[in-house]
């Protein structure tokens, strides 16, 4: 079964959507949009880096993606401004990436690979990369839910309680890093951060406790996953953009519901 591309496409797909539907709820909470993109961004000069250094470009990437999470919260704890400290390291790295590769010894690289995802490539070693990544975040979420959303609803009442807000936020971060570095194959650079946040934001429209809007993210995210495969096979269209595609139409239904159950109620 796993000969046919299409299903490895899709079971690549759903075992992303394992991690990126609690992780993404969280991004959504924590209003950390901006530094999904940025550590999203900083793949591409992972990429160069494993290139470069002959590694294996999960590894490269993961690299990167942890020490442009760390970057971006001792910035923060400097009092720098977050919006144009992200937006400095997330293009500075996004270009010192594309720059990066050119220098790459002997190397052709097909960049819309990385930035746009290709998963119809997807290979066994590659599903067993997806799964375990995405398996280890949702463990470590369900491992530390309590602490996390304590932090995240109110980090003074969590640190009276004897929870480290820094070290929570320490664990998101290194989660966004670590599903960067899973994903990369599966939707690109420029399109992971849409994977986070895009379901956990139409969860959010029809959720009313923060385990079923995780629930339902991880629905949508299957949903958009498999609508976009089935477009892109009838309509031969992108992968990955016709996956987001999908989300964002998602996202307008349950807007949409969500108005009109406002106005009726």
């Amino acid at each position: 079964m796993l000969d046919d591309f299409l299903v490895r496409a899709a079971l690549a797909a759903f075992g992303l959507s394992i991690a990126t539907g609690p992780l993404g709820a969280f991004v959504v909470w924590r209003r950390m949009a901006y530094f999904g993109d940025a550590t999203a961004h900083a793949a591409i000069l992972g990429v160069a880096f494993a290139l470069i250094f002959s590694l294996p470009i999960s590894l490269g990437t993961l690299i990167v993606a942890l020490a442009m999470a760390g970057a971006i919260s001792w910035m923060m704890s400097k009092g720098q401004s977050p919006d144009s400290g992200l937006g400095v390291l997330s293009f500075g790295a996004l270009s010192a990436g594309l720059v990066a590769i050119s220098f790459a010894p002997g190397v052709r690289v097909d960049l819309s690979a990385y930035l746009f995802g290709d998963i119809l490539t997807v290979t066994r070693s590659d599903l067993v990369l997806v799964w375990g990544g995405a398996l280890a975040v949702a463990a470590v979420i369900a491992w530390r839910w309590s602490k996390l959303l304590l932090a995240t609803v109110s980090p003074d009442l969590a640190a009276a309680s004897g929870v480290n807000p820094a070290r929570e936020s320490l664990v998101i971060t290194v989660a966004i890093a670590v599903v960067v570095a899973v994903s990369l194959k599966v939707v690109g650079a420029l399109l992971v951060s849409a994977m986070l946040i895009i379901p956990a934001a139409a969860a959010r429209g029809v959720s009313n406790s923060p385990v079923q809007m995780v629930g339902v993210a991880v629905i949508a995210s299957w949903i958009a996953s498999g609508a976009g495969l089935w477009a892109s096979l009838k309509l031969d269209t992108p992968a990955g953009p016709s996956i987001i595609v999908a989300a964002a139409l998602i996202f307008a239904l349950t807007t949409g519901y969500r108005t009109i159950r406002k106005q009726t109620a």
